[in-house]
């Protein structure tokens, strides 16, 4: 398990219209109940928040996701598409040295979300590979950004068994899309639009495959703090079971209007000023 940057942290960026955006997140990471070793690694910095979930035995899952986060933290803030995927290409050959050292096979899924900026329009740039994932929980709803990179998503897309069926199907760990396994490691791509509240999660599948989306989204809406939601979510796939390596990022975004960033500039210069006319007042009593 490698964690890169800070379990808990957050972040403020200006926006074009002069607005800005907040952001804080929780992070964490568990072994699970059943696993020998955490093969999960994170990255929480202000340039990237993002979760791999590395395969492979003898330490090299470990090795592999270690080695993707580890380039994703290079990125800069604001990174564009072309260069989260360059990043990713750059720890998918770290990967294929892994594989070659080990004598076997090792690669990762990966998903994360970067501030970005699209065409002059600010978002949250969501990228993924694999099974893990990333939602949206606005207004009280938890939506699933990401498509899974699996074997039983291809089912159900083709109508060839129900969703609900999916968690039971003997392939139900199969992916068709990762870092390493000499694939491509070309992500899919999603620009969120900023909204003025927004709650984000990005996890490995050790949690969508013990806590059903409907827990998920209670969670989120029951805990203010992002760092207690990301505990009571690996929680709560503990208590369900615990049966993988289980890694959370909450992360809430807020945006604060250009026309009203100048009038709390002003008020919190106001009420500075009263602070230290208050403090002058009362030297001046003493003397």
């Amino acid at each position: 398990m490698t964690l890169i940057g800070a379990a808990q942290g957050s972040f403020e960026t200006r926006l074009p219209d002069g607005g800005r955006l907040r952001a804080r997140w929780g992070a964490l990471t568990d072994t699970g109940l059943l696993r020998q070793r955490n093969e999960d690694s994170v990255v929480a910095t202000e340039a990237v928040l993002a979760v791999a979930d590395g395969m492979g035995g003898h330490e090299a899952g470990d090795r592999a996701s270690a080695a993707i986060v580890e380039e994703l933290s290079q990125l800069d803030p604001d990174s564009s598409p072309q260069d989260i995927y360059a990043a990713l290409r750059r720890a998918s050959d770290d990967v294929e040295q892994i594989s070659a050292a080990s004598g076997g096979q090792s690669g990762s899924t990966v998903t994360g979300v970067a501030f970005d900026i699209v065409k002059g329009e600010p978002g949250w740039l969501v990228f993924n590979i694999g099974d893990s994932r990333t939602y949206g929980f606005y207004e009280g709803q938890l939506r699933q950004v990401t498509h899974d990179h699996s074997v039983v998503q291809g089912l159900v897309d083709s109508g060839q068994i129900a969703e609900k069926d999916a968690e039971r199907h003997p392939a139900r760990n199969s992916i068709t899309r990762a870092i390493g396994f000499g694939m491509d490691p070309r992500p899919d791509f999603w620009h969120l639009n900023l909204v003025p509240q927004v709650r984000l999660l990005v996890c490995s599948d050790g949690l969508t495959k013990e806590v059903s989306n409907e827990r998920i989204e209670e969670i989120l809406r029951d805990s203010d703090d992002v760092f207690v939601a990301a505990e009571r979510l690996v929680e709560q796939a503990l208590e369900n079971g615990g049966r993988d390596n289980v890694s959370v990022i909450v992360i809430d975004s807020s945006v604060t209007a250009a026309s009203t960033a100048p009038a709390e500039a002003e008020a919190d210069a106001e009420a500075e000023a009263d602070a230290a006319a208050s403090a002058e007042g009362r030297g001046d009593a003493a003397e």
